[in-house]
């Protein structure tokens, strides 16, 4: 598993969104941008966490903050919980494991005594210059916005 670390370069990627519209972070240099990483759509964490972002999408936006959620599931899943929520930013479809093996952020887990691999959520911050200001390995999904504007707050 990569570790990417504070103060690294974001890595470079490609891939689609819920729609098969393509997302390069190429399109990011001198944005702020966040990517987070989560296991599933629809799942009662991950839906938290995704509401969370929307319901403070404005601020975000306010800051100059672009969102972006990675997750394994399909364009179809990805399409049923934007509209089920009404999720504001797009979710990319790494089902090959492409962005989230660059990141990464797929390893092994445990949860209630069994050992599997999956996704990590993790959350990665970059500032214009494309470097990682933060890393959240352990998001609180009911405050994962507040973390994400205070990193930069503090920037």
């Amino acid at each position: 598993m990569k570790h990417l670390k504070l103060n690294d370069q974001a890595p470079s990627f490609s891939a689609n969104d819920e729609n098969g519209n393509s997302i390069d972070s190429k399109q990011f240099e001198g944005k702020k941008w966040v990517i987070y990483f989560y296991p599933k759509d629809l799942t009662p964490g991950c839906t938290v966490q995704a509401c969370n972002i929307r319901d403070n999408y404005e601020k975000l936006k306010e800051w100059g903050i672009s969102i972006i959620g990675v997750s394994m599931d399909d364009e179809k899943l990805h399409k049923r919980f934007i509209e089920k929520y009404d999720l504001p930013f797009p979710l990319i479809c790494d089902t090959e494991k492409n962005v989230i093996e660059t990141f990464g952020v797929w390893g092994t887990k445990k949860f209630m005594g069994k050992v599997y691999d999956g996704i990590h959520r993790t959350t990665f911050i970059m500032n214009e210059k494309n470097e990682i200001i933060g890393i959240i390995e352990k998001p609180k999904t009911k405050a994962h916005a507040e973390e994400i504007i205070e990193i930069y707050k503090n920037q």
